[in-house]
């Protein structure tokens, strides 16, 4: 199960989220395991079935009211309740006054507590969106990740087919490169693969006989993304390797891969000398856009090839 600290969560969103940790300062080495936020409003009046652990708490204008509705005996049941539970964290949103007994219940159970000027709708938002991100599963693939026309190519083949010369190309001819080597792929919706590049590879692009290169560097910003959508997988093969004779020329045959769960169309391209790969990488891409749009070269050439030879045989 994927899971970050607390501290790391405040790390990377309390800027944007305008928080201020307030209480509970030893706790940020709490583990968040779900990427669920939520308003534990049931939860200070008892259905405790309604608070999960690992989570993030926020307490927005009803929970505010509602406490500040309590006599000194029932707001101490009130946060009780809520922190009965291993919370995570507990944020109070709009910018609200905390009650003592929160911050004093914070700092004697270690639960981190933020105060934020935002209103928590937005903070729901933004922290679901975070969370979603950061916990997704994951695995690491081999290869290189491109932005190819606007899409997310992985570029996959045996060691020292050329990948890296391939994606160098394809970086000079105004594509953009988001990792080398080794790829990152998150599931970051039931059938979205997200590709990011592991933070000591950032940038660099390994080329035989030239070494370790930065392409930022050497070919600016615009060269450079830091994430994409998977929707194509191009796998180059060695010419030597192929069936010739039983090669399927007409490419009526469809393949794919699954990374984790989902299934990635995929193109095989022969690697030999003289073929321009990245022209036959550019469309491989644009013939897959056509697909998407329902238009295939393939389904119209045997269309045509049909059609004449049904009217070639009525004559």
């Amino acid at each position: 199960m994927q899971q970050i600290s607390v501290r790391r969560m405040y790390d990377e969103t309390g800027d944007r989220l305008a928080l201020k940790w307030v209480a509970g300062m030893d706790g940020g080495l709490r583990q968040l395991t779900s990427d669920t936020v939520q308003k534990p409003t049931l939860a200070l009046i008892g259905h405790l079935n309604f608070v999960h652990p690992n989570r993030v708490q926020v307490l927005g204008c009803a929970e505010m009211d509602y406490l500040r509705g309590l006599d000194a005996a029932g707001l101490q049941q009130a946060i009780g309740n809520l922190f009965s539970t291993e919370l995570a964290a507990v944020i109070v949103a709009n910018a609200e006054d905390v009650p003592q007994v929160l911050l004093d219940t914070a700092n004697r159970t270690q639960v981190p507590l933020f105060t934020s000027s935002l209103a928590s709708p937005f903070l729901m938002n933004v922290l679901n969106h975070y969370l979603t991100q950061v916990l997704a599963d994951s695995t690491s693939v081999h290869g290189v990740f491109l932005e190819v026309q606007g899409m997310g190519v992985l570029i996959s083949g045996d060691s020292a087919i050329g990948k890296s010369e391939l994606a160098l190309e394809l970086v000079t001819r105004g594509h953009r490169m988001i990792a080398d080597d080794i790829v990152e792929f998150y599931l970051v919706s039931p059938d979205t693969l997200e590709g990011r590049c592991p933070a000591l590879l950032q940038d660099f692009l390994e080329v035989r006989g030239l070494g370790i290169l930065n392409i930022r560097e050497l070919f600016g910003e615009t060269s450079i993304k830091l994430k994409k959508n998977l929707r194509l997988i191009v796998q180059l093969e060695k010419l030597a390797n192929l069936n010739i004779a039983g090669q399927d020329r007409l490419q009526l045959q469809e393949y794919s891969e699954e990374i984790l769960g989902v299934v990635v169309p995929k193109v095989r391209i022969p690697v030999a000398s003289g073929r321009n790969i990245a022209v036959l990488v550019e469309v491989a891409v644009r013939n897959h856009i056509l697909r998407l749009r329902g238009i295939n070269s393939t389904l119209e050439f045997m269309a045509r090839h049909e059609q004449l030879m049904t009217g070639n045989g009525d004559k």
